[in-house]
């Protein structure tokens, strides 16, 4: 077994550090500050191929890994976890069309996608169902050659923003078999959008209720088949669940890396704090268990590619430890700062209010436990 990277593979992760280095890592604390949205920037990493990183190159895409994938979103999310986790989600609407849409879709919305001139959000979650994902009442009633959509979804990234929503609506009865994927464009008559939020971290990216009043979708933006929806969402959150492990080793490793040089140059009792072990040990298992979630992230990126039969559990297993993993060690990084972690001054404290929410979104790690178990005992 090899656990080298490539030569393509490395020279993907060196393009991604050097563009969060240039173009990510001096604005973070502005647009964190500002609540801006980068949508500039966005469009530079999209130049990279990041905007379609494995989607299919006949309509733009970079036709990448899920492994090439998470080496990208480390990288970017070192330089700002709040702006690569956009990049992250826009990336999953548009492997969904890529692998379910209608050729019709696909040629319509990809090559604009893989640019980033249209920007999509994800809409799965709503005011009535979060962890329950099945029991959504969002509705799309059936009306000739369009659907009537009626209903909210919450904490959706993008939202207001984003030119393209994929929505999980119910089309038939209770239950996951009655869940559909509809592609809905901003603009469309009774869509709106709720006040942006405001939240603890993740500031450079909007996030917002969209509603749906009588709003009419034509059938031709049904992605794949009726009924096959709530499949779709759980594939996509497979990905997802990589990406957003990722983000969290990324923000985690910059972490260390800060702490790193702060404990070499913080000096108490007339010597730099690093030449107290007790430090020194806390660092060592900063830097182990880091490397162990990243491992397990990679092996599950891998059984993703394959479509091993235990990919799923090894994605749910890889979300969950690498994004308990990364908070721990951001917040063990602002505890070695002292004070001055707490102090915008350091970026650590940017780091700790983007990371924690990776414990709640694509499926809380409650829920991950939940799917890991199911699997353990189904096995």
């Amino acid at each position: 077994m090899d656990f080298s990277l490539n030569e393509d593979q490395r020279a993907f992760q060196d393009m991604a550090a050097s563009f969060s280095r240039d173009e990510l890592a001096p604005y973070a604390r502005q647009w964190d500050e500002d609540s801006h949205f980068p949508i500039p920037t966005l469009r530079k990493a999209a130049e990279l191929g990041f905007g379609g990183i494995y989607v299919k190159e006949e309509v733009g895409g970079s036709a990448l890994t899920r492994l090439d994938a998470a080496l990208i979103f480390e990288e970017l999310s070192k330089g700002c976890t709040s702006t690569a986790a956009y990049l992250s989600i826009h990336n999953m609407v548009a492997w969904i069309i890529d692998t379910f849409a209608s050729e019709e879709l696909r040629r319509k919305y990809l090559p604009k996608l893989c640019t980033m001139e249209l920007l999509t959000s994800y809409c799965l979650t709503e005011p009535g169902s979060g962890s329950d994902a099945a029991s959504l009442r969002t509705s799309a009633k059936d009306d000739g050659d369009h659907y009537v959509l009626n209903g909210s979804k919450a904490f959706i990234s993008g939202g207001g923003v984003s030119d393209l929503y994929a929505v999980m609506v119910r089309t038939g009865g209770e239950g996951a078999a009655g869940v559909s994927c509809l592609l809905v464009e901003k603009g469309t008559p009774g869509l709106s959008f709720g006040a942006n939020e405001v939240k603890l971290g993740w500031k450079s990216q909007p996030t917002a209720q969209v509603n749906f009043q009588d709003c009419r979708v034509p059938k031709s933006n049904l992605v794949g088949t009726e009924g096959q929806g709530f499949k779709i969402a759980m594939a996509a959150l497979d990905g997802g669940r990589l990406n957003i492990g990722a983000c969290s080793l990324g923000a985690a490793q910059a972490c260390l890396d800060h702490a790193l040089a702060y404990v070499q140059e913080r000096k108490q009792f007339g010597r730099p704090i690093a030449d107290f072990q007790a430090l020194q040990f806390q660092l060592a298992d900063m830097a182990t268990e880091l490397e162990a979630a990243r491992l397990l992230l990679h092996k599950a990126a891998a059984a993703v590619d394959a479509k091993s039969h235990d990919a799923t559990k090894l994605a749910a297993m890889a979300k969950r430890l690498a994004t308990d993993t990364g908070f721990k060690v951001v917040n063990e990084a602002l505890q070695l700062h002292g004070g001055y972690g707490y102090l915008r001054d350091y970026p650590i404290e940017r780091y700790f209010r983007d990371v924690r929410v990776h414990q709640i979104l694509e499926g809380t790690n409650e829920i991950m436990r939940l799917i890991i178990a199911r699997h353990l005992l189904k096995d």
